[in-house]
């Protein structure tokens, strides 16, 4: 297998619902992130074999492909492929890992990994069929085998079973947007944020001919203790989990340049990260949210190493007790968990949100002169991905 190194990492502001972003096209925002990372990495886009994206609500603005339609309203090639995935929520890290073994495997020597979500247009559940005509997502036949859960249920179930109180989960809360609050005041995220010109709309939603520009992550809200205590449940009325400790409903996008070694070094460009290791694996579809455990410890035991061994951690905050239940697993050092804050503070545009955490790690392990990083995301269905990066 040859080495596969990442070049270039970048991503859009995250919006939140609503917000800066709710207003442009999928296609247009994920063009925007695609052609930047093309030219921030200085490489002839003729030397990308393949694109892979990821995006979980694929119908609408969103369908049709809408990675290939992204990298056409991009001006890019039309002699490059693309495909776009769905593995839930971690749709763009799966694309990222499927990039890795294209070029892993000789199929491409350079590969860009991609995922877009613009869940303020497109809300969770708009591809599931109901009223359209077009028969369930989940056959009668399925229930013979599992119980079905919604994610939030999951949540709750997650935390009942690892013992997470609702004070845990409020606390885990505060500490994501604490984080994230203090790395947009030191300015962490300047060399990965790609600014983007979303359109401006009059009051019958059509566009003015004017645009806005979003710079920032539109999540971040003051949070207090006192302030989440006084949230009510989402999920159940007893349950441990508020707005205040769930990802929020987020628009987003993000891109990520691959190749070889051999590839970089023939074309003058200098890598800022190898992958280690790549994997998904299935878990309990009913519990569906514990994935990052066993995709840590498959990880870990495969390449025989230890938490001790890494750096940085991005995990997704989908919901608090996600994070604390994998902790409670794996006993990491938290302070290298999730440093600039996830999910929970900065929004989760599903299918966006594997490449902005591989978008983060890259960049953060750079900032923070650290050598190994995990990235890792639990899916609907009962899903969990993996990758493990190591800083050049």
């Amino acid at each position: 297998m040859r080495e596969v190194v990442i070049v270039e990492a970048v991503r859009s502001p995250i919006g939140r619902r609503g917000g800066g972003l709710s207003t442009i096209h999928a296609a247009d925002l994920l063009a925007a992130v695609q052609r930047e990372l093309i030219d921030r990495s200085g490489i002839d886009p003729t030397e990308v074999g393949q694109v892979v994206g990821g995006c979980v609500s694929q119908v609408g603005m969103q369908s049709f492909n809408v990675a290939r339609t992204a990298w056409l309203t991009a001006g890019l090639p039309v002699s490059t492929p693309a495909t776009t995935v769905d593995s839930q929520c971690g749709s763009s890290q799966q694309a990222t890992n499927l990039a890795t073994s294209l070029v892993a495997s000789g199929v491409v020597d350079a590969a860009v990994a991609c995922g877009v979500e613009v869940m303020s247009q497109v809300p969770m559940g708009s591809n599931l069929g109901r009223g359209l005509g077009v028969g369930k997502a989940i056959p009668k036949s399925y229930f013979a085998h599992y119980e079905f859960t919604t994610q939030f249920e999951a949540a709750e179930r997650i935390a009942e079973k690892w013992g997470i109180s609702r004070a845990d989960t409020d606390e885990f809360g505060v500490r994501s947007q604490a984080l994230a609050a203090q790395a947009w005041a030191e300015d962490r995220f300047a060399t990965q944020i790609v600014p983007i010109d979303a359109p401006e709309l009059d009051d019958e939603g059509k566009p003015t001919g004017t645009t806005r520009r979003v710079e920032r992550d539109e999540g971040l809200r003051e949070t207090s203790l006192e302030g989440l205590a006084n949230l009510k449940p989402v999920a159940r009325e007893d349950g441990v989990h508020t707005a205040g400790t769930s990802s929020q409903i987020s628009d987003g996008a993000a891109a990520v340049l691959l190749m070889t070694r051999e590839k970089a070094d023939a074309l003058g460009l200098t890598p800022r990260a190898r992958i280690i290791d790549t994997c998904l694996v299935g878990v309990d579809p009913v519990l569906m949210l514990h994935g990052p455990i066993d995709a840590t410890h498959h990880l870990l035991e495969r390449n025989g190493m230890t938490m001790d061994d890494i750096d940085l951690v991005e995990i997704n905050e989908a919901f608090a007790s996600v994070v604390l239940a994998w902790a409670k697993e794996l006993q990491p050092d938290m302070d290298r968990v999730n440093p600039n804050g996830g999910a929970i503070a900065l929004g989760h545009p599903l299918g966006g949100t594997g490449c902005i955490l591989m978008t983060k790690a890259v960049h953060e392990l750079q900032r923070a002169n650290k050598s190994t990083a995990l990235i890792t995301m639990c899916c609907g269905g009962g899903l969990g991905t993996g990758t493990l990066i190591e800083r050049i």
